[in-house]
C-alpha cells in the first residue's frame, strides 16, 4: 500500500488551510461529513495530500481529540485496491480495527480504521478510491 495522505485535525479549517496554501499545496476538495462530525479538506501539492479535519462540534471523535491532544497528526492513510479484502487479512494478522466494513468517506471513497494500538499509536485509515 502506498501513502493516500496525512491528515491533521485543526481548529479552524479556514486559518489551517491558507497555512498550507502558503507552504504551496492548493486545496482540491473540501467537504462536510456529518456521520464523521469533520469539515474536511484536502490540499495537495505534487503527489503530497493533506487533509485537513475540523471538528463540527466538541462531542465529536475530532473534538475530544482537539480537546486532549490538541492540533496535529490525527492519522495517516493508506491507499489499498479492496479495503475490505485489507481488513480482513490485518485482522488475520491480529489487527486491532475500529471499523469492521468498510464505510464512505470524504471525496466518496470507501474508508476503514484500524486502531492506534495496533500502529504504535498511530490511527491508520485504509482508503479505497473506486467504489
Amino acid at each position: 500500500m502506498e501513502l493516500h495522505h496525512v491528515a491533521v485535525a485543526v481548529p479552524d479549517l479556514a486559518a489551517a488551510t491558507e497555512r498550507y496554501r502558503a507552504l504551496g499545496y492548493r486545496l482540491v476538495a473540501e467537504e462536510t461529513l456529518p456521520d464523521q462530525g469533520v469539515r474536511a479538506a484536502m490540499l495537495q501539492s505534487g503527489a503530497s495530500r493533506i487533509e485537513l479535519l475540523e471538528p463540527l462540534g466538541p462531542e465529536t471523535t475530532v473534538g475530544r481529540f482537539l480537546e486532549k491532544r490538541g492540533p496535529g497528526l490525527h492519522h495517516l492513510a493508506f491507499a489499498c485496491a479492496d479495503v475490505s479484502a485489507e481488513l480482513a487479512r490485518l485482522r488475520r494478522a491480529g489487527a486491532r480495527l475500529v471499523d469492521e466494513r468498510p464505510r464512505p468517506g470524504f471525496g466518496g471513497h470507501l474508508v476503514a480504521f484500524v486502531h492506534p494500538s495496533w500502529a504504535g499509536g498511530v490511527l491508520v485509515e485504509l482508503v479505497q478510491e473506486e467504489s
